[in-house]
């Protein structure tokens, strides 16, 4: 089968074009979560906010949408569980689920699930769609991260949300830009290829 005819295929994600074994899964959630552990490193401290603005949200969506729901969701549980256990890879270096940014982590292994599913529908070959997509996967990380922020913190919810999604929706808006060009690129490539 071309990789034009498994392009126009429902069902398929990026991660699905490259030739099939129980290697290659493993190298991608693997990879995967080093992926969203050197993303997260990227971290700009916010005043106010224990939240930083890191890649590392990003890099959880992107891994989502190209590996699919499965192992999307090992490759982010593999990045949760290496970092409980004390591997020094969440945004700011930071290991362990104690601190008030654990949520969202939490979060992310729901959204890579969410994208990973719309991407198996198509939903990362159009810009717009891409949009929708990534849209989708920061709510779900917001509705999940924001509550357990209130509560690691003893805010309110108002102030959770003031600290820990306010300041982040233009950073959001932007990773969604780059997502939107990205990943309907890699597929029209991949289509010409074929």
């Amino acid at each position: 089968m071309s990789t034009a005819t498994v392009t126009s295929r429902p069902g398929v994600v990026l991660a699905d074009l490259l030739p099939a074994s129980r290697t290659r899964d493993i190298a991608l959630v693997v990879g995967g979560a080093a992926l969203t552990g050197l993303a997260a490193q990227i971290a700009v401290p916010i005043p106010g906010s224990p939240v930083p603005v890191s890649g590392q949200t990003f890099a959880a969506l992107l891994v989502g949408t190209a590996l699919g729901a499965r192992r999307g969701f090992l490759s982010l549980g593999l990045y949760a569980v290496a970092g409980v256990a004390g591997m020094p890879w969440f945004a700011e270096g930071e290991s362990g689920w104690g601190m008030p940014s654990f949520g969202y982590i939490l979060g992310m292994l729901l959204a890579a699930v969410v994208v990973g599913a719309l991407a198996r529908r198509g939903a990362d070959r159009s810009v717009w769609r891409t949009a929708a997509a990534m849209a989708a996967g920061s709510a779900i990380i917001y509705a999940i991260g924001v509550p357990y922020l209130a509560l690691a913190t003893g805010m309110t919810f108002s102030q959770a949300v003031a600290a820990g999604l306010t300041p982040f929706l233009i950073g959001d808006a932007v990773k969604a830009a780059l997502a939107m060009g990205a990943l309907p690129t890699a597929w029209k490539f991949a289509g010409r290829k074929g």
